[in-house]
């Protein structure tokens, strides 16, 4: 038998305390990531913090970049950037797609390529 949600990188499975013990790092930083909405993982229904593998990877991505210098805002920035630029990139694709459709019509519907 397979759990899906087990293979659910999204799922929200683990505890402050677990990812700050993967992490090695403090259970104060993981609340000061989420406070300044840097990383925020999803609440329990008793209101807890529970971060998904997605979410563990992005905070080790931040703790990197905290030991590089920078702060908090400005990796929230770069992460803002980063999800913008996937976007249009998807959108660029799927736009690519359309026109590569479109092509292989031809004019008028039929088979053929665009004489533009």
């Amino acid at each position: 038998m397979r759990l899906p949600m087990l293979d659910d990188e999204h799922a929200p499975f683990y505890t402050v305390g677990q990812v700050a013990s993967m992490l090695a790092i403090q259970q104060a930083l993981l609340r000061r990531i989420d406070d300044q909405q840097v990383v925020s993982p999803e609440r329990s229904a008793g209101g807890q913090r529970r971060y998904s593998r997605h979410d563990i990877v992005r905070v080790q991505q931040v703790v990197i970049m905290m030991g590089e210098g920078m702060t908090l805002p400005a990796i929230r920035r770069i992460i803002e950037l980063e999800q913008q630029l996937a976007a249009m990139t998807r959108e660029r694709d799927e736009l690519a797609r359309r026109l590569t459709a479109y092509d292989r019509l031809g004019p008028g519907g039929n088979t053929g390529g665009h004489t533009g």
